[in-house]
């Protein structure tokens, strides 16, 4: 019989167990991706690093399982709270976007926010383990905001730019008179003393975190309801203590540490700490970027950046070169403020969100009000949305005005922002469909915005043996069986990027097992692939013996494979 041909399945080719999916997550990522020239593979968006040692793996494994595994009533949830664990909010891959949202809420008086701390502001914890427990929007409030799940993308690698790189943009007194300031929001880590020197915001959508375990500490308490060591309270519903006794049956801090010390703030931050930066491809730009920079939205997506040098940092994260796509500082949005003040970040500013992975989130803006319909739909409302007051106002004006020529450009480099590599047709995952475009981009000419550009891993403009050696790679991470049905130790699919044909592109040479002849694949040389032989009589599409037209020696070859595929 003929071999199976390779596929991919997105619902089996992953185990079912959080081990199993961790296991094969750790063995893609572990393979060899260094291709001639030094170049490597990316990873995907929520693989972890490259260069991870074997014991930061490790923590990356288990921050994972930590990460993804639901609290309940008896392991100290609540009494309210948002979400049971913190992969319900950040789904998109985990630890990245998502489509759920928290609503904040407070007081505006004569100009000035009031969180209403004293009744549970101002954000609002939507669940509780019982009833009673609930909490709810007060009557007081005059102002709700909604905030999307932002992403926890590369983590480590944004904590590790120097604060004195952030604040080098700085620009308060939009000195450069393109309607452009930004500052920084300078906040104390949860895990500082009091006096220790204050950070520059880099997380949240005010940019009021500056480091990955104030974010696990504060995320853990304020969205889980699961007190710790940097957040030792409970938050009580509407402020009402007497209520919180009753309805808090685990004595805080809930977060203990685990049978390796470690506690459930310091595991996720692990993970969060290790995860890759989500790939660019084509990775030396399109076209789209220039019009990205010249109708200005580079001043605040600030693309390139270089993490700190520190020899008290890893490996993985020391020295990089990254590009967010953000200057992580403080801008006066306009009619895109959400109205609520959080620390020194007032009611009309918000931080400039990194855009890596761009091309995956559903919804976009912190309110979600650019969502569903085409990526292109989505872009172009959130784009819009920056005017027209506000720091973005000329920046969504210029892209009005672009020709439709202009903004297909820029829309296309930004569906760039977190594509695999490979992943020609754009679903994601490497599969049959994109080999076979990615073979028959051998011999064009590459430019920039081709889309064979995502096949050519080594960016030389041809598409070649090394982009084929890269291909397999690319595959196989996504579960693609690479196999090789003559055993002749070449995959079968590095044979059909040689030339051997595969007209029934199963992505296994027609002539092997002596199947030469078996024309629709159904593993037998039959009545059914006469006809089709016939039928394509003189033209080249059917040409079994290479000598480019289907003729008599065609036709003596189907019939001496006549009958099952040996």
């Amino acid at each position: 019989m003929k071999p199976t041909s390779p596929s991919f399945n997105a619902s089996n080719a992953i185990p079912s167990s959080a081990h199993g999916v961790l296991a094969a997550i750790l063995a893609a990522t572990a393979t060899a991706t260094t291709l001639a020239g030094g170049v490597t593979l990316q990873p995907k968006a929520g693989d972890p690093l490259l260069g991870l040692s074997k014991v930061q793996a490790a923590r990356w494994t288990a921050g994972r399982i930590s990460y993804i595994t639901p609290f309940g009533n008896a392991t100290g949830l609540g009494p309210i709270f948002n979400k049971s664990n913190c992969q319900s909010c950040h789904s998109n891959p985990v630890g990245g976007w998502g489509s759920i949202s928290v609503t904040r809420f407070g007081i505006d008086e004569k100009g000035e926010f009031f969180p209403l701390e004293e009744l549970g502001g101002s954000l609002l914890q939507s669940f509780a383990i019982s009833d009673p427990c609930r909490e709810t929007i007060p009557s007081e409030a005059t102002v709700q905001a909604v905030r999307m799940t932002n992403s926890s993308m590369a983590f480590g690698l944004i904590e590790a730019i120097p604060d004195a790189s952030i604040a080098a943009n700085e620009d308060p007194a939009d000195a450069n008179a393109d309607g452009v300031s930004g500052r920084v929001h300078w906040v104390l880590p949860l895990e500082a003393s009091p006096a220790s020197p204050l950070r520059a915001g880099r997380f949240g959508w005010k940019a009021q975190i500056a480091t990955v375990l104030s974010f696990s500490g504060d995320a853990t308490a304020m969205e889980m309801g699961i007190t710790n060591a940097l957040i030792p309270n409970e938050n009580a519903p509407n402020g009402d203590m007497a209520l919180l006794t009753s309805c808090d049956t685990v004595a805080d801090p809930e977060d203990v540490p685990d049978a390796s010390g470690f506690t459930f703030i310091e595991r996720v931050t692990h993970f969060q700490r290790y995860l890759a930066q989500p790939p660019q491809t084509p990775r030396s730009g399109m076209s789209g970027e220039a019009v990205f920079n010249a109708i200005g939205c580079n001043a605040c997506h600030v693309r390139d950046w270089t993490t700190s040098n520190s020899p008290a940092l890893e490996t993985a994260i020391r020295n990089k070169a990254i590009r967010p796509y953000s200057d992580f500082l403080l801008h006066d949005m306009g009619t895109l403020g959400d109205g609520v003040q959080d620390g020194d970040a007032n009611e009309l500013e918000m931080r400039t969100p990194t855009l890596w992975n761009l091309r995956t989130r559903d919804p976009m803006l912190h309110n979600g009000s650019a969502s569903g319909g085409t990526f292109e739909d989505r872009v172009t409302i959130a784009i819009n949305a920056h005017g027209p007051f506000g720091e973005g106002a000329n920046s969504a004006a210029a892209f009005a005005a672009l020709s439709a020529n202009d903004k297909a450009k820029l829309i296309a480099f930004l569906d760039s922002l977190g594509r695999n590599e490979f992943d020609i047709n754009g679903d994601r995952f490497v599969t049959l469909e994109d080999f076979a475009i990615f073979v028959a981009c051998q011999g064009a000419s590459i430019g920039a915005d081709s889309p064979c550009a995502i096949g050519d891993i080594d960016q030389n403009g041809v598409i070649n043996a090394n982009d084929m050696a890269g291909f397999l790679l690319a595959a196989q991470r996504d579960g693609f069986d690479i196999l090789d049905c003559d055993n002749d130790g070449t995959p079968d699919l590095t044979e059909i990027f040689n030339g051997a044909p595969d007209k029934n592109l199963d992505g296994v040479p027609d002539d092997c097992g002596g199947c030469v002849g078996d024309l629709d694949g159904d593993g037998f040389v039959a009545a059914s692939d006469l006809a089709t032989l016939l039928g394509g009589w003189g033209g080249a599409e059917f040409d079994l013996d290479g000598d480019g037209s289907t003729g008599a020696s065609d036709l003596a070859t189907l019939l001496s494979s006549w009958g099952p595929c040996q």
